[in-house]
């Protein structure tokens, strides 16, 4: 009896944008049994899935996720086996990028709150969420697949709690009043934009021997748009001094975080 033929499947992952929501699919799909091989285009918001059986059964994995994914192509995969990779220099990357967004996390936490700036405060919880789907990605190595999913659970539960205390200083902040410290806020939150260019650099580079990514792309991601657009509420505090511009982006980024917790959370167990 011959063997099954496996199936490539692409799918079109439009709000897939960035290196840390490329890890939240790869918890999702690589416990399972029939999931052979990933290939993630970031630049153009697409995963190549090499699989056996149906390619509606992978979509149910992702759908839950939020990226708004949907089934482009199937067609039999070839049989040639893609290169895994090097593991131990996955790895070394992976510590790598979770040490630059754990530091820019403790540096836009303390500048924030120092600063009384809502946007840099929820900037530095989009970090803390960026590490904490590193340390996962992590920690799944060599672990059950139940442990990979509680660990996810615990971190989605974390970073739930945290959006929601970042919202909760804005409406603080919008009803006590609060003097947003412009310079700071600019200065801090370019900081982070080079941080992440860094890390989606550093991921390309590794992956592909040089950075070939272009820079409209990267500037168009959730992780840059946030850093832009506190940069854009400092600029707009010194200009009109008015401390709205802030609570404003302090708002949309932590409403950000909180989808992304709930994408976490929405991992099967």
């Amino acid at each position: 009896m011959s063997a099954a033929v496996r199936t490539a499947s692409t799918f079109d992952v439009p709000k897939m944008d960035c290196p840390s929501e490329e890890r939240v699919i790869r918890l999702a799909l690589e416990p399972l049994d029939e999931v052979h091989h990933l290939r993630f285009d970031l630049e153009a918001r697409r995963l190549v899935v090499t699989h056996d059986g149906s390619p509606e059964a992978v979509l149910t994995h992702l759908e839950p996720l939020g990226f708004g994914a949907r089934l482009a192509s199937s067609e039999p995969a070839t049989d040639e086996v893609p290169d895994a990779g090097d593991p131990a220099a996955e790895g070394r990357v992976l510590r790598q990028l979770l040490a630059i967004n754990a530091a820019m996390f403790v540096a836009e936490l303390g500048f924030g709150s120092w600063a009384q700036s809502t946007g840099l405060i929820a900037d530095s919880l989009d970090m803390l969420a960026d590490a904490l789907v590193y340390g996962l990605s992590l920690y799944a190595v060599g672990r059950a697949v139940a442990d990979q999913r509680r660990a996810a659970r615990w971190s989605g539960w974390l970073q739930l709690v945290l959006a929601l205390g970042a919202l909760a200083e804005v409406g603080h902040r919008a009803v006590v009043g609060s003097e947003p410290v412009e310079l700071v806020m600019i200065g801090v939150a370019a900081v982070a934009l080079v941080a992440n260019v860094a890390c989606v650099a550093l991921l390309a580079r590794h992956r592909e021997g040089g950075v070939h990514l272009k820079a409209s792309w990267i500037f168009s991601t959730n992780d840059a748009l946030a850093n832009l657009g506190v940069i854009l509420a400092g600029a707009l505090v010194l200009a009109t001094g008015s401390a709205l511009p802030d609570l404003l982006v302090g708002a949309g980024v932590g409403l950000l975080v909180l989808s992304g917790a709930v994408r976490i959370l929405r991992l099967r167990a």
